[in-house]
């Protein structure tokens, strides 16, 4: 395979990682079209979704609704959803394996694979990538707050507890700020080249 959309070596890895190191939209939109490209047609009943960031691809598909008799119950359906989520990640294991470590070795990334079916998701597999960070004294008494109140079980569980209540409850804002910041991005393509 080539050098992918890096150039030679790919993205600079580990420690020392700043944020200029993040993918573009542009390699964000590589990605995605080789993704989209790579994968088996059958396997979705549309293109999946594919999220980049700088250690991870992940990719959700949809799979068909299950169709119950008339009248099923919630827990029913759930069930069901769930059983075809489950047939589909054991039934593609061999050939999901073979796609992420093309695509590790194209994009240095680690690839991670999700699926929903109905009003169901789950992902297999997804990156626990440590960050790390500094916090004053009173935001230090947050995290402790919330594992001495039993929410969390350590500062880092805690701190992603956080991160995931932001995201939760500011899911707008956060749309708002990835949008407004792909603007950006396709604007910052379209100026001129540091190299000319």
């Amino acid at each position: 395979m080539g050098p992918g959309p890096w150039g030679p070596g790919g993205p600079r890895r580990g420690r020392g990682r700043r944020a200029e190191e993040r993918p573009t939209g542009e390699q964000r939109a590589r990605i995605t079209a080789w993704v989209l490209g790579r994968l088996p047609s059958g396997w979705f009943i549309e293109a999946p979704q594919v999220s980049i960031d700088a250690d991870e691809i992940l990719i959700v598909g949809r799979l068909g609704a299950v169709e119950l008799p008339a009248g099923a119950s919630a827990e029913d359906r759930a069930t069901a959803e769930s059983a075809r989520i489950g047939g589909h990640r054991e039934d593609t294991r061999d050939q999901r394996v073979r796609i992420a470590q093309e695509a590790e070795q194209e994009f240095n990334k680690v690839v991670s694979w999700g699926a929903r079916c109905g009003d169901s998701l789950e992902v297999f597999t997804s990156a626990s990538v440590p960050v790390m960070t500094r916090l004053r004294m009173p935001e230090r008494h947050v995290l402790d707050t919330l594992i001495d109140a039993g929410v969390a079980r350590s500062r880092s569980d805690a701190l992603g507890w956080c991160v995931r209540l932001v995201a939760k409850n500011e899911e707008t804002w956060i749309s708002e700020l990835r949008e407004a910041f792909a603007h950006v991005e396709d604007v910052r393509a379209k100026g001129p080249s540091p190299e000319g």
